[in-house]
């Protein structure tokens, strides 16, 4: 095996409760005055109050116009925030959209240059703020990732920021915090959580320390999703999405993800599809196109999301992996076409040529797929049927 590094974020606490240990987080790291941040909807349903009441001799300010997938001009909004408030730290408080706001706004509050000049990997040239994250959403991990992903709406394209320096220094996962999730986002958070571990197990770049996370990722996700889904207020179940989703985000931050988010990124910056709906409609058309590649380990996807495969031969045990995907999206009701979202026909060719190009995300993937591929995964994904 060649040498390998696994990162994260520095202090994880998970389970019931543990927003608890905000305030002494916040004061472990010597903030004096953080910035929340979050979003209106989130201090609507009482979520930011949760978390406050144990700041109680902390002062703090607050920033909510997190929107879903930040623009730059979110971050920028930050940052005024940030520095006019002479604050010195941040709470990030929500789902990816608001963790990843922070976590760009945490390095870019000391730069003078453009926050244009940070997109791509280890292009941050020091660490930020400290940073806690509390994620609201069981799916995208970023409370564990050195990532943000953020929207160039002049470009209509998804772009990343990777560099170690974006790791919060504390993650604090507590169930209590999914809770008031609405049913759609319960769903597409869930499937998003899915997709990182399973392109984490399928990836090139898969260890044996990611490929754990991943596989019991699954196992979990395929097990609570449905009945997180159909009850928001079964704790156990949430209690066991928040932590598959960490897991699988600890996957991913490490092993990496591959071409479905690649085929994503077009799908949110061109038509303003939520990532998670994005990555859960072309999971299935996806794990069919990178088969061939991968066999075995579909195989072993289908065991973790519970398919009886003894017996079965390789291309029969991975039929049932994507099979058993198709199923779970269909149980949540994730839409089956890319149809549903008024996308043309016409508009697949500039899609595939956007996703072509995604070579951060690509190189991961476990087959090495042409501009042509691409294209013939979007049309699956046009007419909603798997290609035999």
């Amino acid at each position: 095996m060649n040498q390998q590094q696994f990162k994260s974020a520095y202090k994880i606490w998970t389970g019931s409760g543990s927003t608890k240990q905000v305030k002494h987080e916040v004061e472990r790291l010597k903030m004096k005055k953080p910035l929340i941040v979050s979003d209106r909807i989130i201090a609507d349903a009482g979520l930011l109050e949760e978390v406050c009441d144990h700041l109680d001799t902390v002062s703090y300010g607050t920033f909510l116009e997190v929107q879903p997938e930040p623009a730059f001009a979110v971050i920028e909004a930050c940052k005024r925030v940030f520095l006019e408030g002479d604050h010195d730290g941040f709470i990030a408080i929500g789902g990816g959209s608001a963790i990843d706001t922070a976590k760009a706004a945490s390095v870019y509050a000391t730069y003078d240059g453009d926050l244009s000049d940070f997109v791509g990997t280890d292009l941050v040239p020091k660490k930020g703020a400290p940073l806690i994250a509390i994620p609201t959403t069981a799916g995208t991990g970023s409370e564990v990732t050195n990532i943000a992903i953020l929207s160039d709406k002049e470009a209509q394209l998804k772009k990343g920021i990777a560099s170690d320096f974006l790791l919060p220094d504390v993650a604090i996962v507590s169930p209590e915090m999914t809770r008031t999730a609405p049913q759609h986002v319960t769903a597409a958070s869930g499937i998003d959580a899915m997709v990182h571990g399973i392109e984490a197990y399928l990836s090139v770049n898969a260890s044996p320390l990611t490929d754990a996370l991943a596989l019991q990722s699954i196992t979990m996700i395929a097990r609570s999703l449905p009945k997180a889904y159909t009850n928001a207020h079964f704790l156990e179940a949430r209690e066991e999405m928040a932590t598959a989703s960490l897991m699988a985000g600890m996957a991913f931050g490490n092993a990496g993800v591959g071409a479905v988010h690649a085929l994503a990124y077009p799908l949110g910056g061109r038509f303003n599809m939520a990532h998670g709906v994005s990555n859960a409609l072309l999971l299935p058309f996806v794990m069919e196109m990178n088969k061939p590649a991968c066999l075995e380990r579909l195989g072993d996807i289908a065991t973790a999301l519970g398919e009886k495969t003894t017996g079965l031969s390789l291309n029969e045990a991975a039929d049932r992996a994507i099979l058993a995907m198709t199923r779970l999206c269909a149980q949540v009701n994730i839409p089956a076409s890319l149809k549903a979202f008024d996308i043309e026909r016409s508009d697949l060719e500039a899609m595939a040529d956007d996703a072509s190009k995604i070579d951060r995300l690509l190189k991961n993937n476990p087959r090495q797929l042409t501009k042509k591929e691409i294209y013939e995964i979007y049309q699956a994904a046009y007419e909603g049927r798997i290609a035999r």
